[in-house]
């Protein structure tokens, strides 16, 4: 008991150091509870200093966009290339129609045959045909109802794209032994090539080749395609098809399972993020049976 009394106990300079120690101990408590130790420095803006400058950054999002939209130049419309169409908006039934046109040796003198040939919306006409920039022998009145001649020596026969053997594909300039190979490889994935705009899918084959090759050959016939009932097809099955890949094909079993059965092709065009710009493609290969 004395022993627990002993810490108690204090003599008188022990009192008089306690109560100093709590006395500053209630000093700083006032000191930090009334006193603001903040380093931040408060700036005043004004409202209109605000909105200056978010009119200056809207302003610089705007000449960023404007910046990174491609550049349009002016062309020639009837030598636009399957990736030129794409850029413009164009699509591949459009593209395959100007192409097939051109083949035949014709030529667009102006912006109306443009849309009658490629049958193209009245509204991308009008964003596109500014550019447009025919010919001298088509804008000059002297010679605006003449055509281009077309020396006989020009004229090449068109075989099917579907029959070319490797060794004939070979004769196009630019096509070696790997191209050939490539082409016929691509096909033989595709169960034959039914766009000649497809020719511009294959790897590593320039666009200009592939110009020069569609002069020479061209899909003639449709190809037999064997189509998978996408309501019975394996998730392995329509992951095959060369224009679907894994995601989508996930996107596809998804929807399957939500409706229970899909009724018509077309049904594809609803799932968030179908490629709606392939569908005529992916439509090929699939049946909703």
């Amino acid at each position: 008991m004395k022993n627990i009394q002993s810490h108690f106990s204090f003599n008188k300079k022990q009192r008089n150091g306690i109560f100093f120690l709590l006395l500053i101990i209630v000093v700083l408590q006032i000191v930090i509870f009334y006193v603001d130790f903040s380093s931040e420095v408060k700036i005043q803006v004004s409202q209109n200093e605000i909105i200056a400058f978010e009119h200056e950054m809207d302003s610089l999002r705007l000449i960023e966009i404007e910046n990174s939209k491609p550049k349009i130049y002016p062309f020639n419309p009837n030598y636009i290339s399957d990736f030129k169409g794409y850029q413009l908006g164009m699509s591949v039934q459009e593209i395959d129609k100007l192409i097939k046109y051109r083949a035949k040796g014709l030529y667009v003198n102006s912006v109306q045959q443009f849309q009658e040939v490629t049958g193209v919306s009245d509204r991308l006409l009008i964003k596109i045909s500014p550019y447009f920039k025919f010919p001298a022998w088509v804008t000059s009145k002297k010679t605006q109802n003449t055509k281009p001649i077309i020396s006989k020596e020009a004229i090449v026969e068109v075989k099917d794209i579907n029959l070319a053997t490797v060794e004939e594909l070979q004769v196009v300039k630019g096509i070696g032994e790997k191209l050939a190979h490539r082409i016929t490889n691509y096909r033989s994935k595709l169960q034959g090539y039914s766009y000649n705009s497809q020719l511009f899918e294959v790897w590593n084959l320039d666009a200009e080749v592939v110009k020069q090759l569609l002069m020479h050959f061209q899909v003639k016939e449709q190809p037999v395609i064997q189509k998978i009932n996408v309501n019975t097809a394996t998730f392995k099955e329509v992951l095959a098809i060369v224009y679907i890949d894994y995601e989508l094909t996930k996107k596809i079993f998804n929807y399957k399972d939500e409706v229970a059965e899909i009724q018509s092709i077309e049904e594809l065009k609803k799932i968030d993020g179908f490629p709606l710009v392939q569908f005529d493609r992916i439509a090929l290969y699939l049946t909703a049976e």
